[in-house]
């Protein structure tokens, strides 16, 4: 099969051995894994952080979000059968989605929306599973409730905060602001249903200040927290709520104790690395994404389509996000 790999790590993205095609046995489903044909798949920046940042003693295949049909399935499989259309985001410690065959768990995978293509349905689920799992397991905000609270999502133009913005809106009755520093990026959290819009490169405080908010109760902060931390401690309630996905260089969290302030990491790969008891929820909210995207509750992310996966193209989708000025989802479809 043709993949898409890295062999040295650390390589700027403008060298052509950042990203190579390679050709690849294709692989055979163990009990529980599906064997899926790509489609397509999205472009998310876990997957530049693994190519500049860990070595690899063999050519590897990155890229998690993925939409494919069941060519095969392993002898315990019983939530899938080939022919399926499906929709899912692996986990880090197998081979990803940048090639023509995936394996992955089914426990993992959801059946795609019908409403929409595959390149729209590609750019959902791990920003999905991260965004679900924030607001509802980590921050702990029940489906419906949130009245009278606010959310603030620091980075919210991106993959994560495009679709936390649009859960948080339908789903619970949070006041959503997000933050962003350009007026594209200010007009499509707005048109994903953001309250308010916040601009980042100014005081954190100051801004939630002209917008009449004197604090917040909740933060999910999806990027640079480092930067924002003073920021945020400041604008947030007493015993109120912080949860980070990023990997800041150094976050001191003896500040966060005056006001009682709890710390939650999230990292959507947790239970498929660790095969946790309750693995099956990511199969369980993908399949509930999948029907409020065909009842026209959330929409795609997509924002960019990159074309055809090439190593060419996974190149500039990379280097996009490096950028620091991708919004949504860069997607890239058919080998």
């Amino acid at each position: 099969m043709k993949a898409i790999v890295y062999h040295q790590h650390g390589l700027p993205i403008s060298d052509p051995q950042s990203l190579f095609e390679t050709n690849l046995p294709v692989p055979q489903p163990g009990p529980r894994d599906l064997l899926v044909k790509i489609h397509a798949l999205a472009v998310n920046p876990v997957d530049t952080k693994l190519r500049r940042n860990v070595p690899t003693p063999e050519p590897r295949v990155l890229g998690w979000d993925a939409v494919g049909t069941v060519e095969a399935v392993g002898t315990e499989v019983s939530l899938f059968q080939p022919g399926d259309e499906v929709f899912y985001a692996g986990v880090i410690d197998r081979p990803g989605s940048y090639a023509e065959y995936n394996l992955v768990d089914e426990r993992i995978v959801g059946h795609k929306p019908r409403s929409i293509s595959q390149a729209e349905a590609a750019a959902l689920p791990l920003t999905a599973i991260t965004a679900w799992e924030m607001l509802f397991d980590r921050l702990g905000v029940p489906e419906g409730g949130g009245a009278g609270q606010t959310l603030l999502v620091v980075g919210a133009a991106g993959g994560v905060g495009s679709i936390l913005v649009q859960l948080a809106r339908q789903l619970t009755q949070l006041r959503v602001i997000g933050t962003a520093s350009r007026p594209e990026t200010r007009d499509w959290l707005l048109g994903l249903g953001a309250h308010g819009v916040i601009d980042h490169s100014l005081p954190l405080f100051n801004e939630l200040q002209r917008l009449g908010i004197e604090e917040v109760d909740l933060v999910a902060s999806l990027t640079h927290t480092d930067q924002h931390a003073d920021q945020i401690i400041l604008a947030l309630k007493p015993q109120g709520k912080l949860a980070l996905i990023d990997d800041p260089a150094k976050l001191d969290v003896m500040p966060l104790k005056r006001k009682s302030i709890s710390l939650h990491w999230e990292l959507m790969f947790t239970r498929p690395l660790f095969k946790t008891p309750d693995m099956v929820r990511q199969h369980e909210l993908l399949e509930r994404v999948s029907q409020l995207v065909d009842a026209g509750t959330l929409k795609t992310t997509l924002a960019d389509h990159f074309g055809q996966v090439t190593a060419e193209n996974l190149r500039r989708a990379h280097a996009l996000i490096e950028s620091g000025k991708a919004r949504g989802k860069i997607v890239l479809e058919g080998f």
